[in-house]
C-alpha cells in the first residue's frame, strides 16, 4: 500500500518538472497479439515500467489536461502526455499494491 515516503517523492518529483508517477520495474514477460490470440511481439522489458499511484500533477496542469483531452485513458498521465508534457518518472513500490478487484483486496487484507 502507499506509504507516506511514496507520497513526499512524487511531490518532491512533481514540484522540479510538473508532473511524476510511481512505476516498478515489469518483471513479466509482456506478449503483443492479435484479435486471434496470436503473438505478434514479445516486448523486451529493459524499458517497460508498471505504473502505480501515487500520480502527481501541477494543478494547472492535470486540469489543463482534463478540460482539453477527451480520449478514453486508463490514468491521469496518459492525459498529461497527449498535451504534450513530460512526465516523470520515481521508483515506486511492490508493496504498494493497487486494489482493483475484490481478489486486490483480498490480497492487502
Amino acid at each position: 500500500l502507499v506509504t507516506e515516503g511514496l507520497i513526499e517523492q512524487g511531490l518532491k518529483v512533481a514540484g522540479e518538472t510538473g508532473a511524476a508517477i510511481a512505476v516498478i520495474p515489469v518483471t513479466d514477460t509482456i506478449k503483443v497479439a492479435g484479435d486471434d490470440w496470436v503473438v505478434q511481439q514479445t516486448l523486451p522489458r529493459g524499458n517497460l515500467w508498471a505504473v502505480q499511484t501515487p500520480q502527481v500533477f501541477r494543478f494547472d496542469i492535470i486540469t489543463e489536461a482534463y478540460r482539453q483531452v477527451e480520449a478514453e485513458v486508463t490514468d491521469d498521465a496518459s492525459l498529461v502526455e497527449q498535451l504534450g508534457y513530460k512526465v516523470k518518472l520515481y521508483m515506486g513500490s511492490y508493496d504498494n499494491i493497487k486494489i482493483t478487484t475484490p481478489d486486490d483486496l483480498a490480497l492487502a487484507e
